[in-house]
């Protein structure tokens, strides 16, 4: 029984998801500031680029 279970790989799945997701947090954590930046550049183009379509 204790072989059987030391041979399951059922629990694999989550703990390669929770590393996942712990290297997707730490990526934006690290370049948060270059992501800021990035998102309010295209929203500020996005914002021209409407008030030149309705104007």
């Amino acid at each position: 029984m204790i072989k059987t279970f030391m041979q399951s790989e059922d629990g694999m799945g989550a703990v390669e998801i929770i590393l996942i997701i712990i290297v997707l947090i730490s990526i934006v954590a690290i370049f948060r500031n270059q992501i800021t930046s990035l998102v309010n550049a295209i929203w500020k183009n996005i914002n021209r680029d409407a008030k030149d379509i309705y104007n």
